[in-house]
């Protein structure tokens, strides 16, 4: 018997397996909706066909980013069932995904009872004549409550197959309610002057308040995305439909405006709602017209609502399991959410019932713009990333989407503040919800790519514009290698006091060995232990391992790395403590001369059991003998103060110089110190005299032996002919840090 394999994925069908038709149906039949008919007219007489005209341009440069940022993430990767969330989750994670993604399926479930409340609107003009024909008051609940009703026992008896042929219908009625308009004349009884095109009323609303009424209607574009589970290649089917209905869709409104201006006055277009009807061919076709925009506006949401909810609970969204496996159950071979059309449905009756949805609906309103702006800032940074699994067949542009998500965020606080921010605070605490409930923090992840892109293009170009002998550029870049972490905290705490604010630094833990898959998983648990450290103390420092046969070695390797912040490594810091062995010191002197071949200064701290007292005072020794370290030991220790474990601390500086140099020098100091705006004070600069009989090392001591931290300067020649016994010098001393300069660092 011969085995029959799978079928391919291009072979896959699931849902209804649609084609493009019902996401060009949904999205066009939700832009040009109740708004068009109801309040353009209002537009036009308030701010006029520029003003009109401009409000279509702001509207679609939200709108049309979103569109193209759609396209693009549908082109990328296989999107499955839940439309917007999907794309939006699958990008940003699903963590914050399920943030936006409940505040989306509630703006699609309850604009499924606004819409049914404008289709109550729309039959006004009957139920009006009802209401003097019995004398009962009409009230649009009366048809909007059956109406959601039936159209809910509709979707759930027969599903998204007859919703579909539905909206075909609709969006023929509501086409021809378009021609007929525009095949009308003037107004009736409303003469037109034609060369006042662009005037309007005399006391008009607010252009901003104008927008926030119209904006709406451009905002239906992604309604057909949420048909994504049910179409049989939504990678074609979604940019097709979206774009294709967006770009009918401002073609419309456009000529909508010019219409409208041409055929009525500013008066007529601000005092009557229905004014279209005055001006089509035959009249009544507009209410007819609106009630299918309505209605199919309310079929796109309850087709599109329940496969979010769906979706979502399929993630695990819900803190209850059981209740993510009522979401997510889907019924027959089409995978139809029963489940979740019921919980849509309960929640638009509720809301059609309670009638006033005026706050929610501002509310709402937000959420969409949120979601649009969510989909332009993934586009963008996809972009910025360049991951190279992000390869979309239509590719948008980075500044377009930009463009998209500025205009989204910009659009919400001038709508609207208080609700913009209220919007935005539901969300933070959904997220905040949600991440409780699931664990991990998409916030941390979104920008990794992004900054790993930034971080490639910021040292290619530190490296190519950069000159490294240029003083004034000097700015501390520390390596250090160490195969102590984990048993002196002394060392790396050190470490990153210098690379707190000013510098840069990479440490490396050294585990000894050859590189075997053995020694490699070792490394990576002691990377893991490294990163978590440094996350800890919030420690500003790119930590790593390196697996080497010898310290020599793995120094060797290290001196010729590149620096993680794109300049070259300037400095690399040694460590010992008074009960190191000889071979341990030896080994730190060996390091230092192989550092030396390379122009990178060394540092060599010796520490002990004080761990640097109460970080209140710094000690800075100079001589006539190293001189040249002066303004690197100055700098160190500035850029010690600069972190908050020091900032309280005092710096001395003391300097041994021959009786006839005292006052020269004195004077180079000051001036130093004052052109180099450093907060070391004129009491605390000491110049004292010494000669040949002086004790030196008894000077030292008595001086310096409560401060802190020493820091001493040394030479290559005297390291050379004193070896270890340079280092092992003033015992009496705390923690003392020796100086080697490189090269000249001038403080400026």
């Amino acid at each position: 018997m011969t085995a029959q394999l799978p079928a391919t994925t291009n072979e896959m069908v699931e849902g209804h397996g649609f084609g493009t038709a019902p996401v060009f149906l949904a999205s066009i039949s939700t832009i040009l909706g109740a708004i068009l008919f109801l309040r353009f007219g209002y537009a036009v007489g308030h701010v006029g066909l520029l003003g009109t005209l401009l409000i279509i341009l702001l509207g679609h440069l939200v709108t049309i980013p979103t569109a193209l940022a759609i396209a693009e993430a549908a082109t990328n990767r296989r999107v499955e069932g839940g439309g917007e969330y999907f794309i939006i989750s699958r990008s940003f994670g699903t963590t914050i995904g399920s943030a936006i993604g409940i505040a989306l399926y509630l703006s699609q479930a309850v604009s499924v009872a606004f819409y049914m409340i404008a289709f109550g609107e729309a039959v006004r003009p009957i139920g009006e004549w009802a209401a003097t024909a019995t004398g009962i008051p009409f009230d649009p609940r009366v048809v909007s409550l059956p109406g959601t009703v039936v159209l809910t026992t509709v979707v759930l008896k027969r599903g998204a197959d007859l919703g579909v042929r539905a909206l075909w219908v609709v969006a023929a009625i509501l086409g021809l309610s378009l021609v007929l308009f525009a095949l009308g004349g003037d107004a009736t009884g409303d003469p037109v002057v034609r060369d006042s095109l662009f005037d309007r009323l005399e006391d008009p609303d607010p252009f901003i308040v104008v927008f926030a009424i119209v904006f709406p209607a451009f905002t239906g574009m992604t309604a057909g995305v949420g048909l994504s589970g049910d179409l049989a290649n939504p990678r074609k089917s979604i940019p097709l439909g979206v774009l294709t209905a967006t770009l009918v869709g401002m073609v419309v409104y456009v000529l909508l405006a010019f219409k409208l201006a041409s055929a009525a006055s500013p008066t007529l277009l601000g005092s009557e709602p229905l004014v279209m009807s005055n001006i089509a061919l035959w009249g009544p076709i507009i209410p007819i017209g609106l009630a299918c925009a309505t209605i199919s506006s309310a079929i796109g949401s309850i087709l599109v609502a329940p496969r979010t909810l769906q979706a979502l609970g399929g993630d695990q969204i819900a803190p209850v399991a059981r209740l993510n496996r009522f979401f997510a159950r889907g019924e027959g071979d089409t995978n139809e959410p029963r489940n979740a059309t019921i919980v849509t449905a309960a929640l638009a009756i509720v809301t059609v019932a309670v009638g006033n949805v005026d706050v929610v609906a501002r509310i709402i309103s937000m959420f969409f713009m949120v979601t649009y702006g969510s989909l332009c800032l993934i586009s963008t940074l996809e972009h910025f990333a360049a991951r190279p699994s992000f390869r979309p067949s239509f590719r948008s542009k980075w500044y377009v989407s930009l463009v998209g998500a500025l205009m989204s965020l910009f659009m919400m606080f001038q709508m609207d503040p208080v609700y913009a921010l209220l919007s935005i605070g539901i969300m933070v605490g959904i997220y905040y919800g949600v991440r409780a409930t699931r664990g991990g923090d998409d916030l941390a992840a979104i920008f990794k790519g992004v900054m790993t892109q930034a971080t490639r293009y910021s040292q290619i170009k530190l490296q190519e514009t950069s000159d490294w002998h240029k003083r004034e550029e000097w700015r501390p870049s520390v390596i250090m290698v160490s195969d102590t972490t984990f048993t002196r905290t002394a060392p790396l705490t050190f470490f990153t006091w210098l690379c707190h604010r000013y510098g840069f630094g990479t440490y490396l833990h050294f585990i000894p060995g050859r590189l075997s898959p053995e020694t490699y998983r070792e490394s990576r648990k002691y990377l893991t232990r490294l990163i978590e450290m440094t996350h800890s103390t919030k420690s500003a420092v790119y930590v790593d391992t390196m697996i080497s046969p010898s310290i020599r070695s793995a120094l060797a390797q290290a001196l010729q790395l590149p620096g993680v912040s794109g300049m070259e490594n300037n400095m690399i810091l040694f460590e010992f403590t008074e009960e190191d062995s000889a071979e341990r010191l030896e080994a730190v002197v060996d390091g230092c001369f192989m550092a030396r071949s390379t122009r990178i200064s060394n540092l060599i701290l010796r520490h002990g059991a004080h761990f640097f007292g109460d970080h209140s005072r710094i000690d800075i020794w100079l001589t006539w003998h190293d001189y040249w370290n002066a303004n690197l030991m100055i700098l160190l220790a500035y850029i010690l103060l600069g972190h908050s474990t020091w900032d309280k601390a005092e710096i001395r500086i003391l300097a041994a110089f021959p009786r006839e140099e005292v006052d020269e020098q004195r004077a180079k100091l000051m001036e130093m110190i004052t052109a180099g705006r450093l907060p070391i004070s004129q009491k605390n600069l000491r110049i004292i005299p010494t000669h040949d009989q002086v004790d030196f090392e008894r000077l030292v001591e008595n001086r310096s032996k409560d401060a802190d931290l020493v820091i001493m300067g040394f030479t290559e020649a005297r390291l050379r002919e004193k070896g270890t016994d340079l280092l092992r010098r003033h015992p009496a001393l705390r923690e003392v840090l020796f100086v080697e300069a490189a090269q000249e660092v001038e403080i400026v």
